[in-house]
């Protein structure tokens, strides 16, 4: 994978899903990371995180409401904390370390959503941790 500058964000990987945009989600992660470090709770990560995404022109929506569906029945609602351009879901979590419990979460939430890609970021250890699922390998869990 080639990474090019900021001004020019690309990414160039054929078997990456929406390269440019997750690029420019990881940018505004990052930006947060390094102002604040793991200090503060979750929901403070969430307003930065909105300000940065405005910044940096993204589209996104926060809480977004998606219904989940068995056999065309709705059976419940999943509320991510960002879903980006319509495309990308985002979770953010402030823990002292991500466990299988979180990671095993995000599989059930691309499986039952229209959207095949979710990163779950955490904040709260010692070093910023990001995981990225693709739809495709989670349906085939």
């Amino acid at each position: 994978m080639r990474i090019s500058t900021r001004k020019d964000a690309k990414v160039e990987n054929p078997d990456l899903l929406y390269p440019e945009l997750s690029y420019e989600i990881v940018g505004a992660i990052f930006e947060i990371w390094k102002k604040f470090g793991s200090a503060f709770k979750e929901s403070i990560y969430q307003k930065a995180l909105e300000e940065e995404f405005k910044f940096r022109n993204i589209d996104f929506a926060s809480q977004k409401q998606i219904p989940i569906f068995y056999n065309n029945k709705k059976v419940g609602v999943y509320v991510p904390d960002f879903v980006i351009d319509d495309k990308i879901l985002l979770e953010i979590k402030h823990l002292p370390v991500l466990t299988f419990k979180e990671k095993k979460q995000i599989w059930y939430y691309l499986k039952g959503t229209d959207y095949r890609l979710l990163l779950l970021v955490n904040f709260g250890g010692s070093k910023l941790e990001i995981v990225r699922r693709v739809y495709d390998k989670a349906r085939s869990k």
